[in-house]
């Protein structure tokens, strides 16, 4: 009788055990560990630095693979998903890898799309989405171009619901690049572009590449003279100290269409 109490206490006691363990082995296996905000915060106050000296390709690269490294498929965080889509919609720009011009445009896209579905009421998402989409449509007229302009055009048109005056009004800029770039078979037309363009003037002045596409609009329905005065005006602008190489970009292609077209 003796031994079979002893067996019983050894049962219940290997149960207690067994059960215990599971349930600290579930406990920890379900539990998330919670988001590092302060590595978060520094990873994107590193990166913002970074990214104002992106003429030097190589920080713009550090910029873009240190925010992959706080990125959390399953703790989404939105400054970093619209910052990275933005970083990567710069590379693609600037680059002369084709593969890392692709890879960058592809990252931009999903991040964008991931940032506007965390945050639906802000302009951040959408835009860099779209800016990234536009550019995969420039890479690949035929396979991406013509399934993406409504998507495009969608994203922009978003923008300029919640905001207009984001990234200086450039959603009216994305929004002429598709009626220039789709004139004729597809629809598009330019002298919706040169609506959308004097509209985004009306709001941000300090634009260059509204003034510059402007420009390009102005010479699509004929009017030389109204181009000139836009890239005349450009050449003489103030460059912001926050697009410096965006500036010196526009001012080459506004030099070498005075050179070209007049």
């Amino acid at each position: 009788m003796m031994r079979k109490h002893i067996y019983s206490f050894i049962t219940i006691g290997l149960l207690v055990f067994l059960f215990t363990s599971c349930a600290k082995k579930v406990e920890t296996e379900s539990v998330e560990p919670p988001a590092n905000a302060a590595l978060i915060g520094e990873t994107l106050t590193k990166c913002d630095l970074l990214f104002k000296e992106r003429s030097d390709l190589a920080k713009l690269r550090e910029a873009v693979k240190s925010l992959s490294s706080v990125r959390n498929p399953d703790a989404r965080n939105y400054e970093v998903e619209w910052k990275f889509a933005k970083f990567n919609y710069f590379l693609g720009k600037l680059s002369t890898d084709e593969k890392e011009k692709e890879k960058a445009f592809e990252d931009g896209v999903q991040a964008g799309r991931i940032a506007s579905r965390l945050e639906p009421n802000k302009a951040d998402g959408y835009f860099w989405y779209g800016a990234n989409l536009g550019e995969q449509a420039k890479q690949s007229p035929v396979t991406v171009g013509v399934k993406s302009i409504d998507d495009i055009k969608q994203a922009m048109n978003k923008v300029l619901e919640i905001d207009p005056k984001y990234q200086n009004a450039s959603a009216y800029d994305a929004l002429a690049q598709v009626e220039l770039s789709t004139a004729g078979l597809m629809g598009g037309k330019p002298e919706r572009a040169v609506e959308y363009l004097e509209q985004g003037l009306k709001i941000e002045d300090d634009n260059t590449y509204l003034h510059l596409h402007l420009a390009e609009a102005y010479l699509a329905v004929g009017k030389k003279d109204e181009a000139k005065k836009q890239l005349d005006f450009l050449l003489k602008m103030k460059p912001n100290p926050d697009y410096l190489p965006e500036h010196k970009e526009t001012v080459e292609k506004a030099k070498k269409l005075l050179e070209t077209k007049f």
